[in-house]
């Protein structure tokens, strides 16, 4: 085994049990690696910041890995905490007006869990065509109204592209939606071509299109993320989940009861705010699906 040249710097994308594919910092281009036994107790997760080792027989070994400037971690079911991403500083939301059917909950649950975890989100909106004009604009004002950075996109004809690349730019951020959504045509029309393969526990890469993939920016990147499922609300607290919907924070505290859940006690002041409509029925709808899947 020798050396081909000096340890660089790498971005993790997606991990085995005993390797990783990494990217080489201001490249793309991805490469399976394997893990140097001090390495393995650490733990990779897509983001970190290694430094690896190529090889003169083509093989790249990971020699280390850089301290974490931010981990984004969940609690699992049995109560252990799962570190999910590194060095990221937000997260962007791509979800479709239709095909498949726009689901606010999924939306409002992501954009939860980003303000739960202190992570700037921001939305995506593809497939504005194949939807009703009045809705898609009213949609749109609901969650700029809150506050967020939303965009629309149509990716395959490259409308809205520039936009979005320019929220990006400099930024460290982690791309999350449903299949179909038109989330791997944006990631294309931003730059990002590589396709990352499969893990198996003993480290052997498969070629697929449904893993992580990497896109650097100047001063930034985009990590493709393969699904929706790790980022749902699982054992959060009801009053934890209503701190993340930002238009009720204001209200929180002023109930007739102080341990209010914002469901059917009297007096409650998000209730209240829903009925005159300054908090959206779809946001308030979407709150109560969460915190009555936690109760059960």
């Amino acid at each position: 085994m020798r050396n081909a040249g000096e340890s660089r710097p790498a971005r993790v994308v997606s991990v085995g049990r005993n390797a990783a594919w990494i990217a080489f910092e201001g490249s793309d281009e991805l490469h399976l690696a394997s893990l140097r036994k001090h390495v393995e107790r650490l733990s990779l997760v897509p983001g970190d910041l290694v430094h690896a080792l190529p090889l003169d027989d083509e093989r790249v070994v990971i020699d280390r890995r850089e301290p974490r400037t931010f981990a984004l971690e969940r609690k699992t079911g049995g109560g252990r905490t799962k570190t999910m991403a590194a060095n990221i500083d937000g997260i962007a939301i791509v979800a479709a007006f239709a095909q498949p059917p726009l689901h606010p909950a999924m939306v409002d649950e992501l954009l939860a869990f980003a303000e739960i975890h202190g992570l700037t989100a921001r939305l995506v909106f593809t497939k504005a065509d194949l939807a009703e004009a009045p809705f898609v604009t009213q949609f749109l004002a609901l969650y700029r109204g809150i506050g967020y950075d939303v965009l629309a996109a149509n990716p395959r004809a490259k409308v809205g592209i520039d936009a979005i690349e320019a929220a990006f730019l400099g930024h460290r951020t982690l791309l999350i939606g449903q299949s179909g959504v038109g989330k791997s045509s944006l990631f294309k029309a931003l730059g990002g071509t590589a396709t990352v393969g499969d893990l198996s526990k003993i480290g052997r890469g498969k070629q697929t299109t449904t893993t992580g993939r990497l896109h650097h920016f100047a001063d930034g990147f985009l990590i493709d993320s393969p699904g929706v499922s790790e980022f749902e609300l699982r054992d959060i607290p009801w009053a934890e989940v209503a701190e993340g919907f930002v238009e009720f924070r204001s209200l929180i505290g002023t109930c007739r009861f102080t341990d209010c859940s914002h469901r059917t006690e009297p007096g409650c002041a998000i209730t209240t705010a829903v009925e005159y409509g300054t908090i959206a029925p779809s946001r308030y709808d979407s709150y109560r699906t969460i915190i009555a899947r936690e109760s059960k």
